[in-house]
């Protein structure tokens, strides 16, 4: 197997990146395992449900227990005296619930059977990379003081650099040149 961004062969399909460029492979791998065909666009198993089915079967079923429920809990309340809020709440949480559940689902949702499983790859990728322990070769993170644990220093602290007395060679040259110029 070659990588397909640089040309370098690989010693085993098991090899995760290109040894030269470090190119994903795992993707590679997967087309050369389905004979050239994105996974993604292969046929799914009928079984399987896209997030929008499935979004609009629960909202029904909300819908429809609040059908059943709501009338329920009317007769429950005269005969044992209950409050008649509860069953109120029952209807707004199970008929709107419902309803609005089955709106989210048609408008947000993929009808794609092949996201749901896109969308847990993604997740367990994440998962790893987040997880990821440092390489030993590898630079330590960044490490910077915040600007907020800046403290002005306190008025008798102030020093004024003319005072201080030269410490190096340049300085001690350039007075000494200062001089010759003006003895001249």
């Amino acid at each position: 197997m070659f990588c397909p961004n640089c040309g370098q062969e690989q010693v085993s399909k098991e090899t995760k990146f290109c040894s030269r460029c470090g190119f994903l492979m795992v993707g590679v791998v997967g087309l050369i395992a389905t004979g050239g065909n994105v996974p993604q666009f292969l046929p799914t198993d009928p079984k399987t449900v896209s997030p929008r089915k499935k979004g609009l079967k629960q909202g029904g079923v909300l819908f429809l227990l609040g059908i059943f429920l709501v009338p329920f809990l009317g007769v429950l309340t005269n005969i044992l005296y209950f409050s008649t809020y509860f069953v109120g709440l029952a209807a707004i949480v199970f008929f709107l619930g419902g309803f609005l559940r089955m709106i989210y689902a048609l408008i947000f949702e993929s009808g794609n059977p092949a996201d749901k499983t896109l969308e847990e790859n993604v997740y367990q990728t994440a998962q790893k990379l987040l997880n990821k322990r440092p390489k030993q070769n590898e630079l330590s993170p960044p490490q910077s003081i915040p600007v907020n644990s800046y403290i002005p220093p306190i008025q008798g602290n102030w020093r004024d650099t003319n005072d201080l007395s030269p410490t190096s060679v340049t300085d001690n040259t350039t007075k000494l040149l200062q001089k010759d110029q003006s003895n001249k």
